[in-house]
């Protein structure tokens, strides 16, 4: 152990003496590539790692911003889980938001990618139109959505209309505004849908070719060759999904305010509401709420990342 220590000191102190041992024009290269990366360190530190240190600590404070926060322990925490009648709610809706827009994007893609991974006339117009709802601000997204599930004029009701379809309140009835919030979640598929169709393009023809050979099906190309293959992408679409669907609020809050009867209440809405909406604002309560997030995207991204051996494939 002893004879472990000394080689480590040994190894620490030839490194400090090979900077030393380094040319003027050696050193000066190193110092500019410091300086070069110091604005990206330093925005790192200041509005990464301070904020998210920060946020750790008045979790377990009062505090209202204007006033200096005062020590409070674990109260907060105990009050999420005992006296936040709408903690659960939030947390219900997130799910069911998580678990429907993921599915209903990775299936929507995958199948757009299939569709436009073949030999189509204007492939790359058909791709530019998919892609360009992605780029579009949400701000103005949601105000077409408005419009699109619009109860009495909107485009979607028209076209049920045309299916024998009564009218459907999307986003003025609890039974139908998460449904509705799921129907405009499609809108950002185009993302999801070009990672798919890279790694489509990235499957060698042989193994297509060589099914083909052996009498295979599309049916069974598609279960025994591209899916196999595809799982790296799928896994990467599901990571990035969850963690986005996690944390969707902009049209929660744009749309329906969390209406109606807080049937579109996500997590991250009722986290602004305490920060923000409620007077005095309760920063603190925000904190232990935004840390409980933290903590289930990390348990949620560990099960995928942890489980990912038995069900990805990597080509070699």
């Amino acid at each position: 152990m002893t004879a472990a220590f000394g080689s480590q000191w040994r190894s620490m102190k030839g490194k400090r003496e090979g900077w030393r041992d380094l040319s003027p024009m050696r050193r000066r290269e190193a110092l500019y590539g410091l300086a070069f990366v110091s604005p990206w360190i330093i925005g790192l530190l200041l509005f990464s790692f301070f904020p998210f240190v920060a946020s750790f600590v008045l979790s377990f404070t009062r505090y209202d911003v204007i006033n200096p926060p005062v020590w409070i322990g674990l109260a907060n925490y105990n009050e999420i889980f005992s006296g936040d009648s709408l903690f659960l709610k939030s947390l219900g809706n997130t799910a069911l938001y998580v678990v429907g827009s993921v599915a209903i994007r990775i299936v929507l893609a995958f199948s757009l990618a299939m569709l436009l991974n073949s030999k189509v006339r204007f492939l790359g117009v058909w791709r530019t139109l998919f892609y360009i709802p992605s780029t579009v601000p949400i701000v103005a997204i949601s105000m077409v959505w408005i419009y699109i599930l619009n109860a009495r004029y909107g485009l979607l009701n028209w076209f049920l209309s045309l299916l024998g379809q009564g009218r459907i309140r999307w986003l003025s009835s609890p039974a139908y505004a998460m449904s509705g919030l799921l129907v405009m979640s499609t809108t950002w598929v185009g993302v999801t849908m070009i990672i798919f169709l890279a790694g489509l393009q990235n499957i060698p023809e042989e193994y297509y070719d060589a099914a083909r050979i052996d009498g295979a099906s599309w049916l069974q190309r598609l279960l025994r060759v591209t899916l196999p293959l595809l799982t790296p992408t799928i896994f990467l679409n599901i990571l990035i999904n969850i963690i986005s669907a996690f944390q969707v609020f902009n049209q929660v809050f744009i749309m329906t305010q969390g209406g109606p009867r807080d049937a579109t209440r996500t997590y991250m809405l009722h986290l602004y509401n305490h920060a923000f909406e409620f007077l005095p604002p309760q920063m603190g309560y925000a904190s232990a709420l935004a840390w409980i997030l933290f903590i289930i995207l990390f348990a949620f991204t560990a099960i995928v990342v942890l489980t990912s051996d038995r069900w990805v494939f990597y080509n070699n």
